[in-house]
């Protein structure tokens, strides 16, 4: 063996050990994602709008994280995370809280503690009750003392005091050891200001006011001294807990409002990481048994380099929690997606070497010449292909959310490992092979000898047929509106339930029209008839799950997840997937023409994948689906698809145009296109057995992504052979190539 031949040997054997030790172990060294491990994606809005300055604006929202984080502190949840984003929301993300309505109490209560002077003069109530509020007082109500329902009590306005000085409260009991009470300990200064407060108004009422409501209003017979005192009311123990826990952590400055919320139960993250590794195996399975039977040992060689892959993906995950721990670099579903996905794409370079090197063999040069010749001329396609790619990614981080970041980074890390497996890897293999005498020939099965197709003739059936499906999916469109948009665009709730037995859609319509639940879209799931998502406008939640509980005894149910997005998110996140999009295809325009010198090719795979985005969306919403983030996660990993086909096939062109100086441009493009079409065919199939997978074995959740990116693949392929190359024709002219 050669020292050159060891050394790559060596820097191989490096990696993959490196990426080994780094999985090591490997539940410290992979955080799963909320959406497969369960917990509350919380954005949270700080309502300082109406606050006076912009410091106090500021304040504000600091203030609210630092509250935040006591609570959640006090709660005993691990691994949070608390970020500011923007000027005025905080993404909250609790892994393993599944108890949506304990954790939105919690967060949403602002817990301002206030102290009022009750005003027992009866003439004054009386006046109030007619409408008339004596200057300094305000009208309020409190539950009466037999908790049948409320009276009035006229309270002074300005608070005596309020609870800044509270520093301790916990849950006790009354004297039957029944009912909850929380008991409060002052710090020194909230001590004097207490005991001033019930020294200076013995014999007067005390009302005890949280965030509005008066829960108790009790006589002070004696000055209090010591510091303590206690809020009695109708609490369940929960409740008081909260609330307690609530007080000592201190109140919010201004209330919150939920703009958008993803909650994951445990069952469904369980259900999500079971169907992402099953998906991925057999995905996996399929690439490597064509692979092996389409190239013989050239598929082994592949095989080989995608398993490295795989193992790049997942060291260079952990590797990066090592490095940079607050990172919190996560294995999200639409990630896992992104792994299969790679490897699919991750074909596609060891198919292009694999087939050049078949044409030298064909063209009678000895096998390590067209190994050498192979790999040279296939490095600047799939140069361009893996950045073309990484671009479309580079934008889906910028825009995306949490699990679509985790799908950018996946794929990311993915197509940078395939540069490195394909390339160095497998041109490893082959000369090692080549030294070791082990291989004297490369025998592979070639479905495509020598077509001789006229792909530029049918230019205009396939103009008729572009410009049907997308006109007919502007019309749906304009016809659905925003229904056309999932909750993710237009907002709203999704609530995912499994029940113990079967259900129908017409059930549950039944159910919650009785219930007064209007205009839920229900959908269920042949594959899988204990499964139902509710969508509304509203939240709902508490409301169904009532309806269930009361009316379906016989059917328990568990629930999977939540989504809630308000319309100002909604609409954020319309305008963001809007640029992400616009954004990434001016990048591969730019890079386009500056790599292949003329801005004509790089306009027309633009217009070539606009058409791919219109037609995927066009057939997406004439089947009845709806637009969400996932959808346009979909959408710029075919556009990154789309544009390395055509970058394969004119790449074929300007190398075949100084060989074909007797032929006319359209004859070259034809010639190329024949000449590529095995290529073509072949990683058209395998991503898109990818995807299969993914819709067969992926679950519901990326059962829309995976339609869109077959479709797209498909769609992808037919706009480079019969939309780019005629619109690169009509742009070019005249001029040479």
């Amino acid at each position: 063996m050669s020292p050159e031949l060891r050394k790559r040997f060596f820097v191989i054997l490096a990696v993959i050990i490196g990426c080994i030790a780094s999985l090591i172990p490997i539940n410290k060294r992979i955080n799963l994602g909320l959406d497969l491990k369960g917990g509350m994606h919380l954005i949270l809005r700080v309502q300082n709008d109406n606050l006076p300055t912009a410091q106090a604006k500021e304040d504000a929202v600091l203030k609210s994280m630092e509250v935040l984080r006591n609570r959640i502190d006090g709660l005993g949840v691990g691994e949070t995370l608390i970020q500011r984003q923007g000027e005025n929301q905080i993404l909250l993300q609790l892994p393993g809280v599944t108890d949506r309505d304990k954790a939105i109490d919690m967060i949403g209560r602002v817990a301002r503690l206030e102290f009022h002077l009750v005003d027992t003069d009866e003439g004054h109530l009386k006046d109030a009750l007619a409408g008339h509020v004596p200057e300094g007082d305000v009208l309020m109500t409190m539950k009466s003392d037999d908790g049948s329902g409320s009276e009035p009590i006229l309270l002074s306005k300005d608070a005596a005091m309020d609870g800044e000085g509270i520093k301790d409260a916990k849950v006790d009991f009354d004297r039957t050891g029944m009912q909850p009470k929380i008991t409060m300990e002052f710090n020194d200064k909230g001590t004097k200001d207490f005991g001033d407060l019930t020294t200076a108004h013995v014999n007067e009422r005390l009302a005890i006011v949280l965030d509005n409501e008066v829960l108790s209003a009790p006589n002070i017979r004696e000055p209090i001294l010591t510091g303590d005192a206690e809020i009695t009311g109708d609490f369940k123990f929960e409740e008081a807990s909260l609330l307690a826990l609530a007080l000592r952590t201190g109140a919010l400055p201004v209330p919150m409002t939920i703009e958008e919320e993803r909650t994951i139960g445990p069952l469904l993250g369980k259900d999500s990481i079971e169907a992402g590794i099953r998906a991925t195996i057999l995905g996996g399975i399929a690439i490597v048994f064509f692979m092996c039977l389409y190239y013989f040992v050239g598929g082994f060689i592949a095989s080989f380099a995608l398993a490295i892959n795989l193992l790049m993906i997942m060291g260079s995950m952990g590797l990066l929690n090592i490095l940079m721990p607050d990172s919190q670099v996560t294995l999200t579903l639409p990630g896992i997606a992104g792994i299969i996905l790679t490897l699919g794409m991750a074909v596609d370079a060891n198919v292009l070497i694999n087939e050049r090197i078949r044409e030298e063999i064909d063209n009678g040069r000895p096998l390590s010449a067209s190994i050498n010749t192979g790999y040279s001329r296939a490095w600047s396609a799939i140069l361009d292909s893996h950045v073309t790619s990484l671009i479309a990614a580079f934008f889906l981080f910028q825009f995306g959310s949490g699990p679509i970041k985790g799908f950018a980074i996946t794929l990311s890390t993915g197509l940078i490992a395939s540069l490195f497996t394909s390339i160095y890897v497998t041109r490893t293999c082959f000369n090692w092979l080549l030294s070791a005498r082990i291989i004297k020939s490369l025998p592979m099965i070639h479905l495509f000898k020598k077509p001789n197709i006229d792909f530029l003739a049918q230019k205009y059936i396939c103009f008729v047929i572009s410009g049907t499906i997308i006109i007919w999916g502007a019309v749906d469109f304009m016809h659905k509106k925003d229904a056309a948009f999932g909750i993710d665009f237009a907002g709203g709730q999704i609530q995912e339930f499994k029940f113990s037995h079967p259900i129908t859609a017409d059930a549950i319509r039944a159910i919650l029209k009785e219930g007064k639940v209007q205009n839920a879209v229900i959908q269920t799931f042949p594959n899988a008839p204990e499964n139902v998502i509710i969508r509304t406008q509203e939240d709902s939640h508490a409301q169904v799950k009532a309806i269930f509980k009361s009316q379906m005894a016989d059917n328990s149910f568990q629930v999977l997840r939540i989504e809630k997005v308000g319309p100002v998110v909604g609409q954020a996140l319309r305008v963001k997937a809007i640029y992400a999009i616009v954004l990434a295809m001016l990048g591969m325009l730019i890079y386009i023409g500056i790599r292949f010198k003329h801005f004509s090719f790089g306009a027309a795979a633009v217009v070539a994948i606009f058409h791919d985005v219109l037609i995927t969306l066009s057939l997406l919403l004439i089947f009845g689906r709806q637009i969400d983030l996932l959808v346009v996660t979909a959408i710029l990993t075919i556009t990154g698809y789309s544009i390395n086909d055509a970058i394969i096939i004119y790449d074929r062109v300007r190398e075949n145009v100084p060989k074909m100086k007797n032929k006319s441009l359209p004859e070259v493009i034809n010639e190329s296109i024949n000449q590529t079409l095995g290529r073509t065919v072949l990683t058209t199939f395998m991503t898109t057995l990818s995807a299969l997978s993914l819709y067969f074995f992926g679950g519901e959740v990326l059962n829309t992504f995976a339609v869109v990116l077959i479709r797209g693949f498909l769609f992808g392929t037919y706009s480079t052979v019969w939309i780019v190359s005629p619109l690169f024709l009509w742009w070019q002219g005249n001029k040479k190539w």
